[in-house]
């Protein structure tokens, strides 16, 4: 099927989905509802980006017929210049249109759900949570994405453990790419005779996950309450409040104890976990493996990573597509854009590789 078939095919697909939408009584049917807002809504800009290209057809073809018909030499001159700058404009858009008709994720729209750990290293890898954390709060920043803390464990020096959500136009589309073991190679500060040290800490980025699609199973979830814990054993709360939940079936743990509330920290462990456990079903269909939390992330072995950051050579690398930047300190402060985008990018090129097969 030629690309403008497969475009037709989307045009005539967006509408009947429209129609469906004009139904008032599709509201009655809230799952049916979702589903078509949904493919709709992951359409629409294929088909408005068709509709202009159509438009730029037309008005390119206008432009030739004054060529042909027109005997003022100043209107001929200025369709000239506008046929030149229409015919450059073109061959981009038909580029766009092939990247938009590729096979997307489903999950791309969603908000997520991220969680951080420091791996091997000691301390060093906690230190390396915090500061991978202000990484990210500097890029959800730049992008207008939001956060929430969800669950934090702090160490002795650092961040043992961070669970937090970040929402806003597409998150999981961005921040799916994070998902693995990250490396840092620098000189601790207790680190008297300069040796650089190796440690790692991992990411797991979970696409949150609507009740529509998926609920868990209460009876399967045991629920047990505690005392929240400050820095140094403090209790921070004179109730039982925090919360941790732990599905049996699967041996998945959730701790929350962020909020001063008991309900809101249930709350909040329930949406985590629902996403923890959905996110293996996914894993499961999709490897057709076992979808232990290694098959994301694996165990946090320094051999094991998708990307390193190299403090004294002032260096980025992403193993995963051989893309090295150097401007560290950049990046650090947020400036990820470049490294997204040549994730996607990469990912575009291999699925258009695959179609042209």
């Amino acid at each position: 099927m030629s690309i403008f078939a497969k475009l037709d095919a989307v045009i005539a697909r967006y509408e009947q989905l429209t129609e469906k939408l004009a139904d008032p009584s599709i509201y009655d049917r809230q799952k049916e509802f979702k589903e078509i807002s949904s493919e709709r809504s992951s359409i629409e800009e294929v088909v408005i980006a068709y509709r202009e290209y159509k438009k730029m057809k037309d008005n390119l073809e206008g432009t030739k017929d004054i060529l042909r018909n027109e005997k003022d030499e100043d209107l001929r001159e200025m369709a000239k210049l506008e046929l030149a700058e229409m015919e450059s404009e073109i061959p981009m858009m038909e580029e766009k249109l092939k990247l938009l008709l590729l096979p997307k994720d489903p999950m791309d729209e969603r908000n997520v759900i991220v969680e951080m750990r420091a791996a091997a290293g000691g301390d060093e890898a906690s230190i390396f949570v915090g500061d991978m954390f202000r990484m990210y709060q500097g890029y959800f920043k730049e992008v207008g994405f939001r956060h929430t803390i969800d669950y934090i464990s702090e160490g002795d020096q650092g961040i043992k453990e961070l669970v937090f959500t970040v929402t806003g136009d597409k998150v999981y589309s961005k921040l799916k790419w994070e998902s693995g073991v990250h490396r840092v190679q620098r000189v601790p500060k207790t680190e008297t005779m300069g040796r650089v040290h190796t440690s790692t800490i991992t990411v797991a980025v979970m696409p949150e996950v609507d009740e529509i699609d998926f609920q868990v199973n209460m009876n399967d979830v045991r629920v047990d309450v505690y005392r929240s814990g400050g820095a140094g054993g403090q209790s921070v709360n004179t109730a039982d409040s925090a919360v941790r939940m732990t599905h049996l079936p699967t041996g998945i743990v959730v701790a929350c104890q962020d909020e001063r509330s008991q309900l809101k920290n249930k709350a909040k462990a329930l949406r985590i976990l629902t996403a923890r456990i959905y996110d293996k079903m996914l894993t499961e269909q999709n490897s057709k493996i076992d979808a232990d939390r290694k098959a994301q992330v694996g165990d946090g072995d320094r051999s094991e990573k998708i990307r390193t950051y190299n403090y004294p050579q002032n260096r980025v690398t992403d193993h995963r597509i051989g893309l090295t930047i150097h401007n560290l300190d950049g990046v650090m402060s947020g400036d990820m854009g470049a490294i997204v985008d040549a994730l996607i990018a990469n990912h575009q090129a291999e699925l258009m590789k695959g179609q042209e097969e």
